[in-house]
Parts: structure tokens; C-alpha cells; sequence
């Protein structure tokens, strides 16, 4: 593959998922896309790269399927998921108990980790929302991602990575080298492809926003967009929790940090958290 075949792949990529590829990167889009070019009939991906703009939907959405990072694990970097049960939840509770009813969105949910941890979150403090109606809605660009979500369907070594042993226990089942989490908490969970450079109008409106590990991906024009559609999408006193390396630097501005790293809120927040006592 010579540069120009790469540079094509590359823009292909940014325009359909908003990743944007380095030249360190043309191992990786190699060994992704060479079983692609080969299952649909191209010689090699120097052959894909250029038939790409002119291919059927089906190459074009596995090429973009292909160059997603799933990297994910349950209750990765702890202190999200500490946040949502120390602040988020009881104050949004307390927001929304009138009403009845909470969203959550994970907006790049791969295949499930994050969504399911929060499900079992919520089950462990259930009495705290007893009486509400708590919905979690869980998108991701990847189809092949979603579809082994909905599955909840984890190997041994995914389930040793962050998820404490008695919530293993009281949540999954094991089938031969595999575990299965359970339905009740599978239920929790709503999951359907979603592309953040496209309209979430499908989703409706959400309380709190999980978008992690994801604006990392992305130019800077790109995520200020991402950004300014997730806050069209969020209530006003609602909150943002964005990945360990995200920022909100070069947004336009919709959101001010709340009270802890990664913690954020928009700027028409008026009310300020308060953290459930131990």
C-alpha cells in the first residue's frame, strides 16, 4: 500500500467514523483490512483502498467496522463509575423524582463493559430510585461490537479485568470457558448502532452522558461538533463523564467542569452536587 492508497483510507475513515489515522498507524489498517479485501474479492488492500469510493455499503461499513477501537473493560478506571454512585445518581435522583424517570446514555458503549457496569450500579442501589423509571440507552459506531453486547457474553480474561468477584457472582453464569451476565441486568440496558457524527434524534434526551475514551479519536473540529450534538441531547442540569485523557478544550463552550476530574456539566447548571454521604 503506497501513501496515496493510504492517505485514501485514511480520509475514507475520518469522514464515515471521525477517527483520524497517523502514517504509525498503516500496520494496523493493514492487518484489519486485509481479511476485508479478501472476502469481498479485492486482490489486497492496496486493491481495496482504491475501489473504496465506488464499493458497495457493505465493504464501506466493514471497512469502518474494521478501524473502531473496542478497547473496553468493566468498571475501567473506577473512578467514573465511583462518581456515578456518590454524586451522579443521588443528585440526579433527586432532580428527576418529581418526574419519575432517568436516562443514561453510554455513547460508545463497544461491547457492553461500561453499560453493564452501571447497570449493576443501579441494582445494587436500588432502593435509592425505587418507584423510578431508569433507563439505559447504549450506542456504538461498531455493529459487530453492539451485536456481542447484546449477547453479554464475556471470556474468562474479560471478566477478570475490573469486575469485583461478587458481582461476578450475583450477576453472571458460566457456560464452559465463558460467562453470561444475567437478564435482569441485561435488560437494564438498550443497545443500538449509533455514528456520533450523525443525529441522535432516534435516542431522545438523557439526564447523564457517558462519552469516554472516545473524543481522543477524533480533529479538533470534529469534536467540538461531537460535543455540541451530546449537549443537544443532555437536560441542562444533567451531567457529561468523559474519558481520563478527554477534554473539553476547543468545544464551544457548552460545558464547565463539576466537581471532579472527568465530571462535567452544562454551563446552564445552576444546581451544584451533592455527594451522598457514606
Amino acid at each position: 500500500m503506497n501513501s496515496q492508497e493510504f492517505e485514501q483510507i485514511c480520509e475514507f475513515v475520518r469522514q464515515s467514523s471521525g477517527i483520524v489515522l497517523s502514517r504509525a498507524k498503516e500496520y494496523l489498517v493493514e492487518s484489519r483490512l486485509k481479511p476485508i479485501a479478501l472476502q469481498h474479492g479485492f486482490a489486497d488492500v492496496s486493491a481495496l483502498a482504491r475501489g473504496l469510493a465506488h464499493a458497495p455499503q457493505a465493504v464501506k461499513l466493514a471497512v469502518t467496522d474494521a478501524m473502531t477501537t473496542n478497547e473496553t473493560f468493566f468498571f475501567r478506571d473506577k473512578t467514573p463509575f465511583k462518581l456515578f454512585e456518590e454524586i451522579i445518581l443521588p443528585d440526579m435522583v433527586a432532580a428527576r423524582r418529581a418526574q419519575g424517570r432517568l436516562r443514561i446514555w453510554c455513547a460508545a458503549a463497544s461491547t457492553g463493559q461500561e453499560p453493564y457496569s452501571i447497570a449493576m450500579l443501579l441494582k445494587k442501589n436500588a432502593r435509592l430510585w425505587a418507584g423510578m423509571n431508569v433507563e439505559i440507552v447504549a450506542t456504538d459506531l461498531s455493529a459487530s461490537a453492539i451485536a456481542r453486547a447484546k449477547e453479554g457474553k464475556y471470556t474468562q480474561f474479560e471478566v477478570q479485568r475490573g469486575l469485583p468477584v461478587e458481582l461476578l457472582v450475583a450477576h453472571f453464569r458460566q457456560e464452559g470457558t465463558h460467562w453470561i451476565i444475567s437478564d435482569e441486568i441485561k435488560r437494564m440496558v438498550k443497545f443500538s448502532q449509533l455514528n456520533l457524527l450523525e443525529s441522535y434524534a432516534s435516542i431522545g434526551v438523557f439526564d447523564v452522558v457517558y462519552c469516554r475514551n472516545v473524543l481522543i479519536y477524533f480533529d479538533g473540529p470534529t469534536k467540538s461538533a461531537v460535543l455540541s450534538s451530546v449537549r443537544r441531547a443532555m437536560r441542562d442540569d444533567g451531567y457529561l463523564v468523559l474519558g481520563a485523557a478527554d477534554t473539553v478544550i476547543g468545544s464551544a463552550g457548552e460545558f464547565v467542569r463539576a466537581s471532579a476530574r472527568g465530571l462535567y456539566q452544562p454551563v446552564e447548571a445552576k444546581r451544584a452536587p451533592v455527594a451522598r454521604s457514606a
